[in-house]
């Protein structure tokens, strides 16, 4: 092989790596090394009282997963949510798109302590749930049935933990 080929080769060998990188790290696959991050188990504990509820997960940690969270799902059973994992704490706005079911959504710190809780309706007919939004700063989102997190007591302050590759909840 002469010597140009091999380097036309050797570019195009770090091409596809740093391609690979960058779908990667933007979460568009799933890094074939990473954890096994499906399914986990949420435990919110009152900060005053310190009474616990846990919450059996799917996690969504993709930006495919996040974008598309419970919206492929006719209901969602009580004890039951989903997890959304984002990269850093920052201000997220959730939608209410293509949804089925109202639902609470748990703003969750980087430090594990809720910021924020808001109540969102279902989409009415004929509406695509775009506008049916709420925002909060968070590095973790958890989606539960509405009226969850108030028959709970899931308020600001509290202390959030989770453990992945397990559903099973001891709270």
């Amino acid at each position: 092989m002469d010597r140009e080929r091999w380097w036309q080769l050797a570019v195009l060998g770090v091409i596809v790596v740093l391609v690979a990188l960058v779908l990667f790290q933007s979460g568009a696959f799933a890094v074939p090394w990473a954890t096994d991050r499906d399914a986990g188990a949420v435990t919110v504990s009152d900060a005053e009282s310190g009474a616990s509820t846990c919450v059996a997960v799917e996690v969504a940690d993709t930006r495919p997963e996040r974008f598309t969270g419970l919206s492929e799902h006719d209901s969602l059973a009580n004890g039951s949510g989903m997890w959304f994992v984002h990269d850093s704490e920052e201000n997220v706005t959730y939608v209410m798109r293509e949804m089925s079911f109202p639902i609470d959504i748990v703003f969750v710190s980087a430090d594990g302590r809720v910021t924020s809780v808001a109540s969102l309706r279902a989409p009415e007919a004929g509406e695509d749930g775009e506008s049916i939004r709420a925002s909060g700063r968070a590095k973790w989102v958890l989606e539960v049935p509405r009226g969850y997190a108030a028959a709970n007591g899931i308020d600001e302050g509290d202390r959030v933990d989770v453990t992945y590759g397990t559903t099973e909840c001891t709270a």
